[in-house]
C-alpha cells in the first residue's frame, strides 16, 4: 500500500486563474492540471473558488456551573430547508489582517456575547469546505462564567442580531443528537466538549 501524502501543492500547475466574481467575497476561476495516482497526469480542467479568509470559532464553557454558550442568529444559507434558518452556534469571526486567531476570538466574545474568556485552549483547525472555498476554522473552547451571561448583542452597521443564550451541557450535546445544532463548528466543539469534560470540570475544581 502506498502511503498518502505523496503529492503537494508544489504539484499542482495553475495554467490560468482569473477572478469571476468580486463582491464581500471574491470568486476565482483556475485552469489547473495535477498528477494522478496511477501516475499519469490530469487533463487540463476548471474549478470555481470561493476566496473567503480564515475564521474564528469559541465554545463558551463554564466548567463550574457546566454550561455552555450558544448564540442564535438567522444565517440565509440556511434558508429554504425544512428547518428554522435561525441557528444555534459558537461565537465567531472573520480573522482580520494582523489578527492571531486568539485575538479574534477575544474580540468577537465581547462583540457577539458581552463575554471575557480566562482562558483559551485549542481544539483543532479544519477546512470547511476544501472541494470549493478556501476558508479555514481556527476553534477555541473558551472558559467563562455564565452567571451573568445571555442577552442580545451584535454590531447594528454590519445587520446582526443576537441572542446568547446559556445552555446547561447535557442539554446542548442533546441538540447534536437530535439535529437542532447542524452546524459544523458548534458540533466538533460539542462533541469535543463531550470527550474533554470530565477534565476540565476537574481542573476547575483544582
Amino acid at each position: 500500500m502506498t502511503e498518502p501524502f505523496q503529492f503537494n501543492a508544489s504539484d499542482v500547475t495553475i495554467e490560468k486563474r482569473e477572478t469571476v466574481f468580486q463582491g464581500f467575497f471574491r470568486m476565482d476561476k483556475l485552469w489547473l492540471t495535477h498528477p494522478r495516482f496511477d501516475g499519469d497526469t490530469m487533463p487540463v480542467f476548471t474549478r470555481e473558488l470561493f476566496i473567503r479568509g480564515d475564521a474564528t470559532c469559541v465554545l463558551p464553557y463554564d466548567p463550574v456551573r457546566d454550561e455552555v454558550v450558544l448564540l442564535e442568529q438567522f444565517r440565509l444559507g440556511a434558508l429554504g430547508r425544512s428547518q428554522s434558518p435561525w441557528l444555534l452556534e459558537l461565537v465567531a469571526g472573520m480573522n482580520e489582517d494582523g489578527e492571531s486567531p486568539e485575538d479574534v476570538a477575544r474580540r468577537e466574545g465581547q462583540e457577539e456575547a458581552g463575554l471575557s474568556f480566562a482562558r483559551l485552549e485549542k481544539i483543532c483547525d479544519y477546512l470547511v469546505s476544501p472541494g470549493g472555498t478556501t476558508e479555514l476554522i481556527h476553534l477555541f473552547y473558551g472558559a467563562v462564567s455564565t452567571e451573568s451571561a445571555g442577552g442580545l448583542f451584535g454590531i447594528e452597521h454590519e445587520h446582526e442580531d443576537i441572542r446568547a443564550h446559556v445552555v446547561n451541557a447535557e442539554h446542548a450535546i442533546a441538540m447534536i443528537r437530535d439535529g437542532r445544532i447542524n452546524n459544523a463548528a458548534a458540533i466538533i466543539a460539542l462533541q469535543w466538549l463531550e470527550l474533554n469534560r470530565s477534565r476540565l470540570r476537574n481542573e476547575a475544581q483544582q
